[in-house]
């Protein structure tokens, strides 16, 4: 990981080669529920691009009773007992990338034989970074973009129920939607990240994955977005 725990004056960038930390926090919450470990590819001004190889030690939320968050019906899914797991990334891996200060992040996925498979807009709170990695709160709503340029809204379910289950308040939820509307502009617009060919990056054969640290949770001294 990168070393220390904080960073002075204006942002500092981080390396590519370094190990960092891509953490969420809980909806409404101080607690951290997801880490994942990842490589930075790219760090500057303009984007931070990370890479979360495959068979990397991650955490995740589950039920208390260690049922998958997903298998939970709807209805009672963020209102149950939940705790964290480790666990590993399997298939391929991600890469992720975030320009600053923006409400979402992009996702690239590939099937087995690095065949493109999608792009995947997580809206989100922009990124928080502190000498170990970036901190960020997931909002629900997200979006497909296929390598034909369509796409689709994704877990629009999973976004009403939080609303009801007063996870993100009406403010909140209007902020997502223009956020949703925003990247749907840039996908329309064929704008950055989009056009910018990372589809065709690789990873660094010579990338070691990542561990996943016994601190993963600890809470840094935030410094900037």
């Amino acid at each position: 990981m990168a070393d220390g725990e904080a960073m002075s004056g204006a942002t500092a960038f981080f390396k590519p080669g370094d190990r960092i930390l891509w953490r969420y926090r809980e909806n409404g919450g101080r607690h951290f529920h997801i880490a994942r470990p990842v490589t930075v590819v790219r760090d500057d001004a303009e984007l931070l691009a990370v890479w979360m190889a495959p068979g990397t030690e991650c955490v995740r939320p589950v039920l208390a009773d260690g049922t998958p968050v997903h298998l939970e019906p709807l209805a009672t899914r963020y209102t149950k007992p939940r705790t964290v797991q480790r666990d590993r990334w399997f298939g391929t891996g991600v890469l992720k990338l975030a320009r600053p200060g923006e409400p979402w992040s992009v996702w690239l996925f590939w099937e087995p034989g690095w065949r493109f498979k999608n792009w995947y807009v997580n809206l989100e709170e922009p990124l928080v970074r502190w000498a170990g990695g970036v901190d960020s709160e997931d909002h629900f709503l997200d979006i497909t973009v296929l390598p034909d340029r369509t796409w689709h809204w994704r877990d629009e379910d999973e976004f009403a129920q939080a609303q009801r289950d007063r996870l993100i308040d009406a403010p909140l939820a209007e902020r997502v939607r223009r956020a949703g509307r925003a990247a749907v502009a840039r996908i329309r617009d064929w704008g950055p990240p989009f056009s910018e060919g990372w589809e065709h990056w690789r990873p660094d054969p010579s990338w070691a994955v990542p561990s996943l640290p016994g601190d993963w949770d600890r809470t840094p001294a935030h410094v900037s977005s």
